[in-house]
């Protein structure tokens, strides 16, 4: 007797195969009737087409077995729908395609048709064609008469869900990328929603729709990955020159239809080399900012840095390198000159050179340039930055001084420019003034750094004040010459002379001085006011030495309290000031605070301190005065005391502070540093006064 024939039995009698009940494939699936463990994922390996794979097609759930027999039609769907999903298996998507169109004209009501011509079509790339037929789809199953068949409705998203998911990647990507952008390809001018508009008409958008529909759990990571291949942008440094394009000279105009005429034929070859390149979009400085906006300007300029670090490619473009240059021709372009080409390099991770033919500079085809050797040793003796951070530069205030030295010799067109080209490099957002001048500009951002940050070397300079406040230099130029090296002691030498002063120094008096200066706080800037921590010597006597004087300088001997005398050079014209007579002036000689003089675990050997630092300090002060509180922790604070009294017997950079009628101080501008050092560091410990000055 002939074996009957169940659900699975007969579609494997039908096409020689079993298949499972499964409405989900999820890697192990129940056995068919051969023992193996299937069901079909229509797959496109290598065209890009990875939804197929997580599609499953039940033709055995889709198709009553019940009605063979009674159906005529029967053993053709079985077998159309079998045949477009093996030719789907093969990637033969027109041969797929037919199937499915047959199983659609024979069961019109059935959604299996369509699931197979959505599969066929999406394998093909007719995204358009495939999501219609998804949709008509999921309207079948909606309608569908079995309970199981509308529950497999739930396992694959509507399209504006799906659509939202996409749209949500993209804020995201615009978080960090230029305002407007110019399609490479059609040469345009494109807003966001331009960008938008442009990206849902692509291929890209609608294989990226077609591919998460079919999923109920929409995942964030692939849509991502879309969104940020196809939005990948080539930023352009460069120097204005000229009549640059702005934005209303390009908007609603084709770029390669413009004449080409002055900035316009860089603008055009910059475009086509990015197009070239791969990248669909490109920034430029001159003609994607609304410069007439001043909320867009503001925006712009702060988010900059930001941009080009994000960007996927930056292009430097060296108009004044000749093609075939040889080494060094780098090194010698006015590129290097220029306030803004400094962030423009350091923050991106890719870059390439071109020269003004707009040829690879050295013909070096490698798809980096920081990548090179050769091209990051040039920039490294042209620029004095050290090689690492050409290449992995990060931004903050660590190392202030040294980062305002790198752009203490550029220029820039507009003079307020100077502080601002460095905003993204100290990771600091602050108003664009433009109008400000120069020393407003600068002091603003040094007020930051030194608010952000409590580092205080940007205070390390010579030459002239600022009008801002008097601690800070008018010019960033004075930030070219670094600070004056002062000897540093070895280890053993500490050592020694902390064997000398124990039987010398007062200690209950260096106890004192060491708890004062632990409980300093921490250095900031109120309405343009400095509140310093330091450690004060009083002046005893200010006095003209003419025998001395300079070309535009006065010459001073200056005495303080326990400190070796001093000859100060200024352009200030002081008062001559004495102790024994009656002045209206008086001055104060101070040693600004830096707590890593304590040894305190989260300042000894680092020199890369933060605000955070402060508070850490206060933490481990406090934890300090805890242990040491037995004879056997005051014994070990004994010891840092003394390592303190050393340290404060080395030669130390010091302020002249003129004392003005509010109370107030200002700082003496010297034409060099102010080297002080104490003269007995014993005896002059009672004559070293702690105190917070607030400095105009």
């Amino acid at each position: 007797m002939r074996e009957p024939i169940g659900t699975n039995g007969l579609l494997a009698h039908r096409l020689g195969r079993g298949f499972s009940h499964t409405a989900k494939c999820e890697g192990t699936q129940p056995e068919g009737r051969d023992g193996s463990r299937r069901c079909f994922h229509p797959s496109s390996s290598g065209r890009g087409d990875a939804i197929n794979r997580d599609m499953v097609i039940d033709i055995d759930m889709a198709i009553d077995p019940s009605l063979a027999g009674k159906d005529p039609k029967f053993n053709s769907v079985v077998q159309s729908a079998y045949s477009s999903k093996v030719n789907a298996e093969k990637m033969l998507w027109e041969a797929a395609l037919r199937g499915a169109q047959e199983v659609i004209v024979l069961k019109p009501s059935s959604y299996l048709g369509y699931q197979l011509k959505y599969a066929a079509l999406h394998g093909a790339h007719r995204y358009d064609e495939a999501i219609e037929a998804f949709e008509i789809m999921l309207s079948k199953l909606d309608d569908a008469p079995d309970t199981r068949l509308r529950k497999l409705r739930q396992q694959y998203s509507s399209l504006s869900e799906a659509d939202s998911a996409i749209r949500k990647a993209i804020h995201a990507q615009f978080d960090n990328a230029p305002l407007r952008l110019i399609d490479t390809t059609a040469g345009l001018l494109c807003d966001r929603e331009a960008q938008i508009c442009t990206f849902k008409l692509s291929t890209e958008y609608k294989g990226l729709l077609s591919l998460i529909i079919n999923h109920a759990e929409i995942q964030m990571e692939p849509i991502k990955n879309v969104v940020e291949s196809y939005f990948r942008c080539a930023m352009l440094s460069h120097r204005w020159e000229g009549n640059e394009p702005l934005l209303y000279d390009i908007k609603d105009k084709v770029v390669y239809k413009l004449n080409p005429a002055n900035g316009i034929v860089k603008l055009q070859s910059f475009c086509e080399t990015a197009r070239d390149t791969g990248y669909r979009w490109a920034w430029v400085d001159t003609c994607c900012i609304d410069q007439k906006n001043n909320v867009e300007l503001q925006k712009s300029l702060n988010s900059m840095f930001d941009w080009y670090r994000h960007s996927a490619l930056t292009i430097v473009y060296l108009s004044d390198v000749p093609p075939l240059s040889q080494s060094g021709a780098l090194a010698k372009s006015a590129w290097n000159t220029r306030g803004w080409t400094l962030p423009e390099f350091l923050a991106p991770k890719i870059v390439l050179f071109y020269q003004n033919d707009w040829t690879l500079y050295l013909g070096d085809s490698s798809p980096n340039h920081k990548e090179s050797d050769t091209i990051m040793q040039e920039l490294k003796d042209a620029t004095g930055i050290d090689t690492l951070a050409l290449t992995d530069f990060r931004p903050g205030m660590t190392d202030a001084r040294e980062k305002l030295r790198w752009a203490s010799a550029r220029v820039t067109a507009e003079q307020e420019d100077v502080a601002y080209s460095l905003f993204g490099i100290f990771d600091v957002h602050l108003p664009i003034i433009y109008g400000e001048k120069k020393q407003n500009a600068l002091g603003r951002l040094l007020q930051e750094i030194v608010a952000q940050s409590g580092d205080i070397t940007a205070l390390d300079w010579v030459g002239k004040s600022s009008e801002f406040n008097s601690c800070l230099p008018a010019d960033i130029l004075t930030y070219q010459t670094p600070p004056c090296a002062l000897p540093s002691l070895a280890e053993d030498d500490i050592q020694a002379s902390v064997s000398e002063l124990q039987n010398v120094v007062d200690i209950d008096e260096a106890l004192r001085l060491y708890g004062q200066l632990d409980n300093l706080g921490v250095p900031h800037f109120t309405n343009r006011r400095l509140r310093l921590p330091c450690i004060v010597f009083s002046v005893t006597e200010v006095k003209r030495s003419r025998a001395h004087d300079q070309e535009a300088y006065f010459a001073y001997e200056v005495k303080a309290n326990g400190v070796r005398d001093l000859l100060i050079t200024t352009e200030d014209k002081l008062a001559r000031f004495s102790r024994a007579r009656s002045t209206l002036q008086t001055f104060l000689l101070v040693r600004p605070w830096h707590p890593e003089l304590l040894e305190l675990p989260d300042f000894k050997d680092n020199s890369h301190w933060s605000m955070s630092s402060w508070s850490v300090r206060e933490s481990v002060s406090r934890d300090s005065r805890s242990v040491f509180s037995d004879e056997t922790g005051r014994t070990g604070l004994q010891s840092r005391v003394l390592r303190l009294i050393v340290r404060l017997g080395q030669p130390f950079r010091a302020f002249l502070l003129a004392r003005q009628r509010d109370g107030e101080y200002k700082r003496i501008a010297s034409d060099r540093d102010i080297i002080a050092q104490v003269k007995e560091v014993a005896s002059s410990v009672h004559k070293m006064h702690v105190r917070t000055l607030e400095i105009s």
